[in-house]
C-alpha cells in the first residue's frame, strides 16, 4: 500500500473512531477498503468477514501468516493486485539498470527516462502502464512481454517456470483471474484473524496503542 493509501485508511479510521471509538479495527477497515477499491475500478467484489483485531507488532503478524497455506495459484492471483497502483524508483532501479535483468529493452528505456540512476527515489511508475486505473488482466499480459515492474513480479513468468502456465491462463481469461483473485482475497482474509480479546482495536492504524 502506498503512503497515500495509508493516509486514506487513517482518515477512514478517524471518522469511525468519532462514531464508535475502540470498536472497529484497522484490519477490518483495510479489508473492506481493498474490496471496495477493487469494485470501484471495475474489479470483483467479495464478502468480507468482520471482527478482526489488530496485531500489536509486525513480528506477530509475520508469525501468524507464515505457513498458513496460500497455494501457488492463489499467490499468482493475489499478485494480480498489481493491476493497480505504482512503485517508487528505489524499488525497481536495480532491475532497469541491470544488463542481466529479464526485462524488455524498450520498457526498461521508458523507465530509465523516468527514474535516473542516481536520485529520484520517490518518483513512481505504475505497475500497469496501459490501464493503471482499471482492474483487468493486463498485468499478466505485461509479464509475458517481460514488462513486470518489479523483479518479484517478473519471476512469475520466466519462460519456463512453474507459474508460467497460470500467468498465461490469466492473461487470456480475465474472468477466471477475477474469480480466483476474489476467492484468494477471501481465503487470505481468513488466515487466523485476531478477534475477541486477542490483539487490539487501534486508535490510529499506523501505530500500536
Amino acid at each position: 500500500m502506498s503512503i497515500t493509501g495509508f493516509e486514506a485508511i487513517d482518515a477512514a479510521k478517524a471518522r469511525v473512531e468519532k462514531i464508535c471509538p475502540g470498536v472497529v479495527s484497522c484490519a477490518d477497515i483495510v479489508a473492506v477498503a481493498a474490496r471496495d477499491a477493487s469494485a470501484y475500478v471495475g474489479g470483483p467484489t467479495w464478502n468480507v468477514k468482520l471482527g478482526r483485531r489488530d496485531s500489536t507488532d509486525v513480528e506477530t503478524l509475520i508469525k501468524r501468516f507464515k505457513g498458513k497455506g496460500l497455494n501457488v495459484r492463489e499467490m499468482v492471483a493475489l499478485s494480480g493486485a498489481h493491476t493497480l497502483g505504482d512503485a517508487q524508483c528505489s524499488s525497481f532501479r536495480d532491475r532497469i539498470y541491470s544488463d542481466g535483468a529479464n526485462i524488455d529493452g524498450a520498457y526498461a528505456g521508458v523507465l530509465r527516462r523516468r527514474c535516473p540512476l542516481v536520485g529520484g527515489d520517490n518518483v513512481t511508475a505504475p505497475f500497469d502502464p496501459v490501464t493503471p486505473d482499471h482492474f483487468d488482466n493486463n498485468y499478466f499480459r505485461d509479464l509475458m512481454r517481460r514488462r513486470g515492474l518489479l523483479a518479484s513480479d517478473q519471476v512469475l513468468y520466466s519462460g519456463g517456470g512453474v507459474t508460467d502456465g497460470i500467468v498465461r491462463e490469466y492473461g487470456k481469461l480475465a474472468g477466471r483471474f477475477r474469480d480466483d483473485f476474489a476467492a484468494a482475497m477471501v481465503k487470505m482474509g481468513e488466515i487466523q484473524p485476531l478477534t475477541g480479546s486477542a490483539g487490539q482495536i487501534r486508535r490510529i492504524c499506523g501505530a500500536v496503542n
